[in-house]
Formats: C-alpha cells, structure tokens, sequence
C-alpha cells in the first residue's frame, strides 16, 4: 500500500528524444500491468484524467472533435480548446494541446498488460521539464490503476516530489541547459 506522503519518483527513464530544429518529440513508453480498455479510460475520461494528468477535460477525449483542457497547478489555469484528431480506442489517441502535437499509443502486452506510448512535441527548452512531469504523471497514472490512488501531483506540488532532481536527470541526460533555479 503506497500513500503520497512516500511517493519519490525514481530516477529518469531511459526517455527517446526525437529533433527537428526548436521542437523536439518526447517518446515515453511505460509497461502497465491493465488491460488497453481500462488505460483508454483513464487516458480519456475526465473523471479519471482529474486523478493523474496535468491537465482536465470538460468531456470525453474518447471520440473525434473539440474539447477544452484546462491546465492544473499554474497560478490561473489556461483553458485551451483542444482538436481530438484520432481516437481509435482502444489503441491510438491523438490532439493537440497548446500547440503541441501529443499522441497515445496503446499495445496489448503478454497476461493483460499495456505498453502505453506518448509523443509529445514540445520545445526543445521544457523537454526535460515535460519528461520530469510526464514521469510523475505515469507514477501516479499507475497507482490509480492500480487501485491505490494518491492523488494528481502537477505544477509546484510537484517540486515536494524530487522533479528538480528529476528535470536536472533529464536535462544532462537530453544535453539541455536547466534554467539557472534555486
């Protein structure tokens, strides 16, 4: 039984970087022990993005047209309209947040499991910050999985987590410089 009080995140996953001049592509793949069906819902729904994700939707990401996302832990939360372009549950889901092009892919894994993949094209100076979040964002997405819920950790929540020990890891491991902290 794991609660937030003990939650740290581990250290940096060997994480793909895809480049293509200032925008660059995250590539995270996580081994999740559930079904694709029961990953597309916690990928999809609202009611369960608000347990792990960094951002809420005002509907179901299952289907093919606009939603509005709001960014969660930022000082004002910025309400993005949202194209979903793809969703072919349970495997492929795709939209465009912010202006950044994000894409979830689904696989079957050996005794029910999923290998979850997400593409992220974000710019080359918040990769690592992205990779440091999404890190988190797939523990916690996990536990809730799991049935051991501890509740969504995004934006300065995460700084009592270890994500500066995590953005510095992926920062050296990427070749980026981290804004000078304290």
């Amino acid at each position: 039984m794991s609660s937030r009080e003990q939650y740290e995140p581990g250290a940096a996953a060997s994480v793909e970087v895809k480049k293509d001049g200032e925008k660059w592509t995250l590539v995270l793949v996580r081994d999740l022990s559930h079904p694709p069906a029961k990953v597309w819902e916690a990928i999809t729904e609202p009611e369960h993005l608000r347990e792990w994700a960094p951002f809420d939707s005002d509907q179901s990401l299952g289907a093919v047209g606009t939603a509005k996302l709001s960014t969660v832990g930022t000082p004002k939360p910025l309400v993005s309209e949202t194209q979903v372009k793809r969703a072919d549950a349970p495997k492929l889901l795709e939209f465009n947040w912010g202006g950044q092009d994000i894409r979830w892919e689904l696989e079957p894994l050996g005794a029910g499991g999923t290998r979850l993949t997400l593409w992220h094209s974000i710019d080359r100076r918040f990769i690592a910050m992205g990779a440091a979040g999404w890190q988190i964002c797939f523990d916690v997405l996990e536990r809730l999985l799991a049935d051991q819920p501890i509740g969504r950790i995004v934006g300065p929540e995460a700084m009592k987590f270890g994500w500066q020990r995590l953005h510095a890891e992926y920062a050296k491991q990427f070749g980026v410089e981290t804004p000078g902290w304290s």
